[in-house]
């Protein structure tokens, strides 16, 4: 069974987790960790992001100077 963890052709479950970890000398245990990231920081950036992009010009050109990838999907379908 071990092997096949190895492998990762199957997942251990916790109990079987611990069982291993305990073969091995060791313990498992949980604890609190705080998250990577600020959320209140990240907001805040992710907020002027948008507002820079909403402030950038845009100008949509009238026609593509390449084909349209839908339209290279459908005509290779046609080829098949």
């Amino acid at each position: 069974m071990v092997n096949a963890y190895l492998r990762g052709a199957r997942e251990p479950g916790a109990d079987a987790l611990a069982r291993l970890a305990a073969a091995g000398g060791f313990e498992l245990g949980l604890t609190r960790r705080k998250p990577p990231v600020d959320a209140e920081r990240a907001g805040a950036i992710l907020v002027q992001v948008l507002e820079l992009a909403e402030a950038l010009p845009f100008r949509p050109r009238a026609e593509l100077g390449y084909p349209r990838l839908s339209d290279r999907l459908a005509a290779k379908g046609a080829e098949d």
